[in-house]
């Protein structure tokens, strides 16, 4: 545990407390009547409750609208099931920056809605919700539907025997064992919802701001950095909070429940009523899902002459004095792909080192604290991250401000979490008597690990490696401000785009965005044919 803890020291505490100090710190001394006035600000107390109000409102409609699908995918047996995974967990790994303006295209002005039959949903709350719904389905499709297929379906049967009706034994048997599946999922929705930037950026307007929002204006248009500082350890504390009951949800699951292989409770839908509620679940995948993502497509092949490649062409010109890059837009693809390599081997590397100390048990709460800890840099504001590293990462002997590394590094912070998630759980299955006796035969822990763990949990591995890859591509928020101008990755290089006008630069961004959506599902359905039945969260 101690290089995984030490990276987090280093790479995510250092940076992150540094920044905080920094903004409450003024004159030599600390401003905490600052905080007093920050939170008796109504303005802010406004930003709370709209961000509390949006997150869990997002976080019911999202389990309303998934957890159907949820049981699709866990039993049910179809053409196209892999692939179909695949596109729903597409959207979770894409940046939020090109989810806000898919759904812009989609319900804003001049909008597909807004073309077809005049609806505009745009700085509304209603786009925002959706937004989180499409961000989010992945989340509940994977956290309970792997649960739910690795069910064994014997014992709701026998209840059934037993004179039970079928809505009383799933209510008293299925539910209840789904229960933490479905805890734990809505605990991460809210999460990631509760820390919602580029979707709110972009849909909210000027009317409405989450924390994550407000500490980046607070930050970069006010630079009110004792403001920010403030905010940002309110949002702290509500995520940790979250994280500990998460991971208490984590606990229940993985210590109640008898699991089966799944692909033994999969089967063909029997009857109309189940054939009516596959056909109803692919509906609204291809409405909330797959809609934005064909409007995202459409707009990168729609030119001022007609639709063809004219945005793609543009992504090979050289710079001009007026481009918004100093090197070819395509170049943002090759830098991310590299970056990505990068980060997802620190990832892999810190994630299973600290997924193996989670998985010894006897490790008491200080291991479980550390599990929870793990999960922080998916609640922290990645604009808080993002300045952390260009000042604390500035001197020797960490001067790495100018160093390519730091680009994976602050990418890899989020990959460790979905290497953990992923691998803790196949780590745990490992029945322990047989590293005691690998111990009893002379094996060293490292041997112990090579010639047990890793052929158990190779191919759980290289999901994990999988998802810190697409993830590291997305990964937008702390990029932003540590990418050099001459080595921009995908989600920076479709931000700048976006933030300049022109029917080229938004076709561009349109071109971009269909590019890392089609890398991002190519690396998704790779991990499809290597997923194991039960391989974690995601």
């Amino acid at each position: 545990m101690a290089l995984p803890a030490a990276f987090f020291a280093v790479f995510f505490a250092y940076p992150v407390l540094t920044i905080v100090g920094r903004g409450l710190r003024a004159d030599g001394s600390w401003q905490w009547g600052r905080a007093a006035e920050v939170l008796g600000d109504s303005g802010l107390l406004h930003v709370l409750w709209f961000t509390v109000w949006q997150a869990a409102a997002s976080t019911a409609l999202t389990l309303l609208i998934a957890l159907p699908g949820a049981y699709v995918f866990a039993r049910y047996e179809f053409p196209g099931k892999r692939l179909l995974r695949a596109v729903v967990t597409v959207p979770f790994v894409l940046p939020t920056v090109v989810v806000g303006s898919a759904f812009l295209a989609l319900v804003g002005r001049g909008g597909l809605l807004d073309d077809l039959w005049g609806v505009r949903l745009d700085t509304s709350v209603w786009a925002i919700l959706l937004a989180h719904v499409f961000f989010n389905y992945a989340v509940v499709v994977r956290t309970v539907g792997g649960l739910w297929g690795a069910l064994d379906p014997r014992q709701e049967e026998a209840a059934r025997v037993l004179g039970a009706g079928r809505l009383a034994a799933w209510r008293r048997v299925t539910l209840p064992a789904l229960a933490p599946a479905v805890a734990a999922a809505a605990l991460m929705v809210f999460l990631f919802t509760f820390t919602s930037f580029g979707i709110v950026q972009i849909l909210g307007g000027p009317r409405f701001a989450t924390l994550e929002v407000e500490i980046y204006r607070q930050t970069a248009d006010f630079l009110d950095l004792p403001t920010a500082a403030v905010l940002t350890l309110l949002q702290f504390a509500a995520v940790l909070a979250l994280l500990g009951l998460h991971a208490w949800t984590v606990r229940r699951r993985e210590s109640a429940l008898k699991l089966v292989d799944a692909a033994r409770t999969a089967r063909r839908p029997r009857g109309a009523g189940q054939w009516a509620l596959l056909w109803s679940t692919l509906a609204v995948i291809a409405v909330l899902l797959v809609l934005p993502l064909a409007v995202l497509v459409e707009r990168s092949f729609a030119g001022p002459d007609g639709h063809g490649l004219v945005f793609y062409r543009a992504l090979r010109a050289a710079a001009g004095a007026d481009s918004t890059f100093t090197v070819p837009p395509l170049t943002a693809l090759w830098n991310s792909l590299a970056y990505a390599v990068a980060a997802t081997a620190v990832a892999v590397l810190v994630g299973g080192l600290a997924a193996a100390a989670l998985a010894r048990r006897g490790g008491g709460r200080l291991v479980r604290g550390f599990d929870a800890l793990l999960m922080l840099p998916l609640g922290v504001s990645a604009v808080t991250v993002g300045f952390g590293f260009l000042i604390a990462l500035d001197e020797p002997p960490l001067n790495l401000r100018a160093s390519w590394w730091l680009v994976p590094l602050a990418q890899a912070l989020v990959g460790v979490v979905f290497v953990v998630r992923t691998m803790l759980p196949v780590l745990r299955a490992v029945d322990g008597r047989l590293r005691e006796a690998a111990a009893v035969l002379g094996a060293t822990p490292w041997q112990v690990w090579r010639e047990v763990d890793l052929p158990l949990v190779r191919r759980a591995l290289l999901v994990a490696a999988g998802f810190a890859f697409a993830v590291s591509l997305g990964e937008f928020g702390a990029t932003v401000f540590i990418a050099s101008p001459d080595r921009p990755t995908l989600p920076v290089a479709v931000a700048r785009l976006l933030g300049r006008a022109g029917e080229l630069n938004y076709g561009q961004a349109m071109a971009l965005s269909t590019i890392l959506m089609v890398v991002c599902a190519a690396a998704l359905l790779a991990l499809e044919r290597v997923r194991t039945d039960r391989t974690g969260e995601f």
